[in-house]
């Protein structure tokens, strides 16, 4: 018989045994093929997951306020709490807020006045986002399960009040990857005072692969933008050549450890963070140099002043990610309660709210106004979603010359992004003491975030012992009212 095959190769005959031999040999090797894929997908960083619909938004640059910003006093108008100012806020004396009995009824610290052709209203703390307004989505009737700062937070960025869950960008770079192949896909800029309540957890990956946890940049400028990113001068030998070879070397022996491990998704985070590294001795140093922005633009941000300059630089530092392919940026104005001086080193108004939110309030208002006119100069807001909140707000009755934790009510706003300017959503009672028109947790914060990012939240998920995982957990709605 004449072989069919140019070298005259001739194929035996099969028998059965055979025959199932090689078709389970062949159905194993499709199987484990697609687990590798799996296992590629789920660490690669340009992985995309969650992709349901077009997006209105890319990026998302996000502004926390650790401590509880008084929503009453920057950006929920109550006449009502104003003309009930000085009478007894719980005559009977049965209520109890966190850390203190109700004084009496204290109204907003700065007058409001209306903005903008919406006529929101806004407090004179923030003379210059009121000229905002009309850009800004404000959801009134947010409200946490904790009014304890570290679970609060927690909740606010994971949506789970316990530590050890995904944060939101995390979750965003997960389903969207990355653009970036300089750049981490998720960035977080500390305030330089110190790192927030509950520190790196509320940028934590949680139990997604680990290559999607937060890269934290230093946002001081005398200092390298990533601790340990360039090796000491006792290791100046290295660098050159010999720093090339010893990556190389470096990497085959960490692929072959790796390729025993397979499961363990830390060996690849880790491998991918090495090789990053290498290309962010680069790239780092160029997106967080400031020197070739105009005078102008520096100006815009009041880089030169000793306290609103540095909040001015990581809002900066956020613009100049998001145009190099970053993917989420988040940053915190304000730190841990550990230090205070003069001041709160946060938002956190126990003792004297006109004195630390007087302090911060020109901090955040100048920043993010110039962030918001930035990047619609720039043509980026429009594909960047900016989101400001706080873990909760503060109470409507006196606590001395502050105001105590209140997880009943609290504000946060959007802008850009496909979020419908000037809008507002939800309201809180007549004193501001507890949302009651729509009730709005982070759930939905978060589920409108991803839509606008073109993720459904119901499909963004991850199995994780024995549950198929995700941001919004079991809750959670798009807030359509706030969709441009």
């Amino acid at each position: 018989m004449e072989s069919p095959y140019p070298c005259n190769r001739r194929r035996r005959f099969v028998g059965r045994r055979d025959f199932l031999w090689e078709l389970g040999g062949g159905l194993g090797g499709v199987a484990f093929a697609a687990m590798l894929n799996e296992a590629q997908a789920a660490t690669d960083p340009k992985a995309r997951h969650g992709v349901h619909h077009a997006p209105k938004a890319k990026a998302v640059i996000q502004i926390f306020c650790p401590g509880g910003l008084s929503h009453l006093d920057s950006w929920d108008h109550k006449p009502e709490l104003t003309k009930r100012q000085g009478k007894p806020f719980d005559p009977d004396g049965k209520v109890q807020f966190f850390a203190s009995k109700p004084g009496a009824c204290q109204g907003s610290y700065w007058p409001f006045r209306q903005h903008g052709q919406s006529g929101r209203w806004m407090s004179d703390l923030f003379p210059k986002l009121a000229g905002k307004v009309d850009e800004m989505a404000f959801v009134h009737s947010m409200q946490s399960k904790s009014a304890l700062h570290g679970p609060a937070m927690f909740m606010a960025n994971s949506g789970f009040i316990l530590p050890g869950f995904p944060s939101m960008g995390a979750w965003v770079t997960y389903g969207l990857g990355s653009e970036s192949a300089d750049l981490p896909a998720f960035v977080v800029l500390p305030d330089p005072r110190g790192l927030p309540p509950g520190g790196v957890i509320n940028w934590g990956a949680g139990f997604l692969p680990a290559i999607h946890q937060g890269t934290t940049l230093n946002t001081d400028p005398s200092q390298p933008p990533i601790q340990d990113l360039f090796p000491g001068k006792e290791f100046a030998h290295l660098r050159g050549n010999a720093e090339k070879s010893g990556r190389q070397f470096l990497d085959t022996i960490n692929r072959a450890h790796a390729q025993e491990r397979t499961v363990n998704t830390e060996l690849e985070a880790r491998i991918g963070a090495y090789e990053l590294a290498a290309r962010l001795q680069l790239s780092a140093p160029e997106a967080t140099d400031l020197t070739g922005e105009s005078e102008a633009t520096k100006s815009l941000y009041r880089l030169d002043h000793e306290d609103i300059g540095t909040f001015g630089r990581q809002c900066l530092l956020a613009r100049r990610l998001v145009e190099r392919g970053v993917r989420f940026v988040q940053i915190y104005c304000g730190a841990e309660n550990t230090g205070a001086k003069k001041i709160r080193p946060n938002w956190d108004s126990h003792e004297d709210l006109v004195r630390d939110h007087g302090y911060w309030g020109p901090i955040l208002d100048n920043g993010t106004a110039a962030l918001l006119t930035d990047l619609k100069s720039r043509g980026l807001l429009d594909s960047t979603l900016v989101i400001c909140t706080s873990e909760f707000g503060r109470q409507p009755a006196a606590q001395g010359k502050g105001r105590d934790h209140n997880a009943a009510a609290f504000t946060a706003w959007m802008a850009g992004g496909g979020a419908k300017g000037g809008a507002a959503y939800g309201a809180t009672d007549e004193l501001g003491a507890t949302a009651v028109d729509k009730p709005t947790y982070c759930y939905d914060l978060h589920a409108t975030a991803l839509h606008l990012l073109g993720i459904d939240h119901e499909k963004l998920t991850y199995y994780n012992n024995g549950t198929k995982r995700r941001l919004t957990d079991v809750h959670g709605h798009v807030i359509k009212e706030l969709l441009a």
